[in-house]
């Protein structure tokens, strides 16, 4: 990777600054900085002591040491939400004017077209009449899938043709399916594994409502994605989801690990049309005024402007 870098510079020779993304990327970024006398900027998206809820492997060690050392190195870091940076400023003893805020984006364009929800609903199998819950993102234990999961059956008390999609990979999936195995709900649960990214926007315009139950989500990109599809959004009150989501305002926030909370606000969307009308109308807005990928990169290059001052 610094090769090809390197190399790119050298025939190029028109770069002013090195911009990188999370401990991955660190080595390199620090060494082209000193290479090339260039300064250096780290997108943090998490923390190793987030993610894992502390510092306990050798491995968490390594990541752990990786991002301090990027930290160090860098002449800004851009954190993706107001609680990730408080936590990069107080796990890695930084000053305050050297972590800025840029939240992630969404382009918000590609959830403004018309999908058929009817084909849609049929290919897996679900009614047009049917309530569809939907899941997404990386099937671990951290995304908090397996409360929702645990909510199903206090959900179909109320709502019975209620359906749950969920929508990605991951380690997880078999403890995942075995607790809906367990609960009574694997007929009302949906695996769909890897789905493409213009299916993911088929599939959220044909649900109800989107749940981002994370324990730990510094920002949380698939709730903008749920907002800008037009669907009611149900998040953890945790991390950048509780910064993206105003509650009850343009979406609700529950309890972390919690399944009679999120059973409740299932309910609240469900009992309610204009209550549901309200927040959607509120979250589109949200999005497309705040979140675009566009209002971002603005933000973006004004850091870069100050670095090349």
């Amino acid at each position: 990777m610094e090769k090809m870098a390197g190399h790119i510079f050298w025939s190029k020779n028109e770069f002013d600054l090195i911009h990188v993304h999370d401990w991955l990327t660190c080595p390199v970024g620090i060494s082209l900085k000193h290479t090339l006398n260039r300064k250096l900027i780290l997108t943090m998206h998490s923390t190793e002591v987030g993610r894992s809820s502390g510092i306990h492997t050798p491995d968490s060690v390594t990541k752990d040491s990786i991002e301090w050392w990027g930290t160090y190195e860098a002449s800004k870091i851009i954190a993706v939400s107001n609680s990730l940076r408080n936590e990069i400023i107080n796990h890695f003893k930084l000053p305050l004017g050297k972590v800025v805020t840029i939240p992630n984006g969404v382009d918000f364009q590609r959830f403004q077209r018309y999908v058929d929800k009817k084909e849609v609903r049929n290919r897996f199998g679900i009614n047009i009449w049917d309530k569809v819950i939907i899941c997404i993102g990386r099937l671990t234990y951290q995304k908090g899938f397996q409360y929702v999961i645990y909510a199903m059956p206090k959900i179909l008390e109320s709502f019975p043709n209620t359906r749950l999609i969920i929508i990605g990979d991951g380690y997880y999936r078999n403890e995942l399916e075995r607790i809906a195995w367990e609960t009574g709900v694997r007929d009302k649960v949906i695996f769909t594994g890897f789905v493409s990214d213009e299916d993911i926007v088929n599939i959220l315009k044909s649900g109800d409502i989107m749940i981002v139950p994370s324990l730990y989500e510094p920002f949380g990109i698939t709730a903008l994605e749920g907002m800008a599809s037009g669907i009611p959004v149900i998040v953890s009150n945790v991390g950048g989801l509780r910064e993206i989501v105003k509650h009850e305002y343009d979406g609700i926030w529950v309890y972390p690990g919690n399944p009679d909370s999120i059973a409740w606000g299932v309910k609240r969307i469900f009992s309610d049309e204009d209550f549901t009308r309200y927040i959607v109308s509120n979250a589109f807005k949200k999005v497309k005024n705040i979140y675009d990928w566009n209002i971002i990169a603005i933000k973006t290059k004004e850091v870069y402007k100050t670095l090349l001052e």
